[in-house]
């Protein structure tokens, strides 16, 4: 099931998410490309992507550039390789669907159940409870779908919390497997529901930035970060823990698969803390700027005193302007005034 994931997002990427992107004027170019330069082509590629002060200072005295030139040069050169707003569209609308499709499901689910208004009756009959047919299979396509974006991540958008990410598909994926395995389903459906509230506006809010509807964004971002903050710090230490922590315990008294149970479920809390650190100062930032924050991990790198695009010769008679500023051609390509909410 997680291959037909894979693959379904590749078609509605190509099929529904790109024309979509196209008929809302989303852009199809990338970052600016850097200048053609075979020797700094072959440092990047042989060598390195991030050449040292020393490496900087040859390369300036052999190509006669001043070394803010080169540092250009492979920044533009690095961030060629990151994806287009287009691509970065499409990746948030097929998450979108999925994560506003599986919400309402859950929610429509767990309204019918005795355990949304009473976490204790998660533990009535346990360990043999039933496993329904609607739990079964909300339970399955979420697996897949978590299966499917810790193997896409590798050719996904990079982002500079890969790691983090990274394990917290695992622990997620893990989570979800002990539970089933364990039958401790019915708080496993919990949360996940829980969970999937605030992805649902995350990528509302990031599609919004690729419109470049900045006030739409900033608005859906604030929205996120406050059902993010109130589910994630919230909520889930107050509902999701209390009842795995305390009332399991009472419930069923000490056996293995509860430690082993809350310990993943306490590294996911520990997670929760630190991207609300991320989002805190993304707020703080939009509240003092007035808009919100750049991506802190963005995927463009960008350096404040870019802003000539052709290289500068060491000699003064080839030097652009006087200052570092000014000229027609005093614009740094993907450098962009607008803001970005894509972060978390």
């Amino acid at each position: 099931i997680s291959l037909v994931f894979f693959f379904h997002s590749s078609v509605s990427h190509r099929f529904i998410a790109k024309p979509c992107a196209l008929g809302l004027k989303v852009q199809a170019n990338g970052p600016q490309k850097a200048q053609p330069n075979a020797i700094l082509e072959k440092v990047f590629t042989a060598i390195t992507k991030h050449p040292d002060e020393k490496r900087l200072e040859g390369l300036s005295k052999q190509l006669d550039w001043d070394v803010r030139s080169i540092q250009r040069w492979f920044r533009q050169r690095r961030n060629q390789e990151k994806p287009s707003t287009l691509t970065k569209f499409c990746e948030s609308m097929w998450r979108f669907t999925f994560y506003l499709y599986i919400f309402t499901y859950g929610v429509r689910f767990l309204k019918k159940t005795p355990w949304l208004w009473n976490t204790r009756q998660c533990w009535n009959g346990y360990p043999y409870q039933p496993l329904m047919p609607d739990l079964h299979y909300y339970y399955i396509v979420e697996l897949s779908f978590y299966w499917s974006l810790m193997f896409s991540q590798f050719i996904d958008i990079k982002r500079k919390d890969f790691g983090i990410m990274f394990t917290h598909h695992i622990v997620t994926v893990t989570l979800i497997t002990f539970s089933y395995v364990t039958n401790l389903t019915r708080v496993g459906t919990l949360t996940l529901c829980l969970h999937d509230a605030a992805d649902v506006v995350l990528e509302a809010a990031k599609m919004a930035n690729y419109c470049k509807c900045q006030k739409l964004s900033d608005l859906l971002f604030l929205t996120f970060a406050i059902v993010f903050i109130v589910s994630r710090l919230g909520i889930y230490p107050l509902w999701i823990l209390n009842a795995t922590l305390f009332e399991l315990y009472e419930a069923l008294g000490n056996f293995p698969a509860l430690w082993v149970f809350n310990v993943l479920l306490v590294i996911l809390q520990i997670l929760h803390w630190f991207w609300s650190y991320l989002i805190i100062k993304a707020a703080y930032k939009a509240i003092s700027k007035g808009k919100v924050a750049k991506d802190d991990r963005s995927d463009i790198e960008s350096s404040s005193d870019e802003e000539e695009t052709v290289p500068r010769s060491k000699t003064p008679h080839s030097t652009i302007t006087t200052n570092g500023t000014g000229s027609s051609n005093g614009t740094n390509g993907y450098l962009t005034g607008g803001t970005c909410s894509e972060e978390y």
